[in-house]
């Protein structure tokens, strides 16, 4: 089995003005990824099932997805992950359309300022 670092080196980047807002974001992300692995692996027992096979830990972790089945899992993914980001991303609209209606040099301002 390979050992992952527990830590990430160097000083944590920073995307909002609030560090909380950083940690909160961070604490959801985390946690979102940890249901996606829960998803997957749901996934593998219903279709273990639906075979007929034995569904103890070993057959799971030992299940290998077909070209298919990755594709299902990835839009579900892919979804899953939309909604999750659902705020960020309208908010990043927001700000592209803002952006998009303001003249060249106001615009670099306010990237620049952000």
């Amino acid at each position: 089995m390979v050992e992952l670092q527990k830590k990430a080196r160097g000083q944590r980047p920073s995307y909002f003005e609030d560090p909380a807002v950083d940690k909160l974001m961070a604490i959801t992300l985390a946690l979102t990824g940890e249901v996606a692995v829960l998803r997957d692996r749901i996934d593998t027992i219903e279709r273990l099932s639906a075979e007929g096979k034995s569904i103890s830990p070993e057959a799971v972790d030992a299940y290998e997805p077909d070209e298919k089945v990755r594709e299902i899992r990835n839009a579900l993914r892919d979804t899953y992950l939309d909604v999750v980001l659902r705020i960020v991303h309208q908010e990043r609209e927001e700000l592209e359309h803002q952006l998009a209606n303001q003249p060249y040099d106001d615009v670099v301002t306010t990237v620049s300022t952000n």
